[in-house]
């Protein structure tokens, strides 16, 4: 059995990634891991200050809001999934605001298994190649991390758009194999 966390940067309540994410954790938790999935809109997150408060605090942050409680999270977890609909090529506000705030303990996160999801309205070979690698960018500062997977969420704009496509089998698929 696996700790998973689930990040999900959807600001949309019924948001196309935050559906993949759902499916991914529903598959999951049927090969009987522990998971748990947090919705970043329904977190404090403040934006990094750079003041490097943290450097010298053992890694508390001066921002006194959810992200501590999510760092702790992310140190307790075998597996992290990042999931992020494209906006203008990029990740969500909700999710680079807790990629930047992760600096608070970049060093003490470490041997973390990664999944990322996407969603995007364009349907492109190149729509997600900034949002997967802003992504793997976090992945690449931790030590001793690796990528477990991938899940594209192509050509969905709407809310619930996802349905029926196959990236919704690959991310409980995905889930499952974790």
């Amino acid at each position: 059995m696996k700790n998973i966390l689930i990040l999900a940067g959807s600001p949309r309540k019924n948001g196309n990634s935050a559906m993949l994410c759902q499916e991914f954790e529903r598959g999951a938790k049927d090969a009987g891991n522990n998971v748990e999935l947090i919705y970043l809109r329904d977190k404090k997150i403040g934006y990094c200050l750079a003041c490097y408060y943290c450097k010298n605090h053992d890694g508390v942050c001066i921002i006194k809001d959810d992200m501590a409680e999510i760092l702790d999270k992310m140190n307790a977890a075998d597996v992290i999934v990042m999931a992020s609909p494209v906006y203008f090529y990029a990740v969500d506000a909700q999710m680079k605001a807790l990629i930047d705030r992760t600096v608070a303990q970049w060093l003490k996160i470490r041997d973390k298994t990664f999944y990322y999801i996407m969603s995007a309205a364009e349907d492109t070979p190149t729509v997600m190649d900034c949002t997967l690698g802003c992504m793997r960018g976090l992945a690449r500062c931790l030590k001793g991390s690796k990528e477990g997977g991938v899940i594209y969420g192509k050509g969905v704009y709407e809310p619930g758009a996802i349905k029926g496509k196959p990236a919704m089998a690959e991310a409980y698929a995905m889930g499952k194999a974790v």
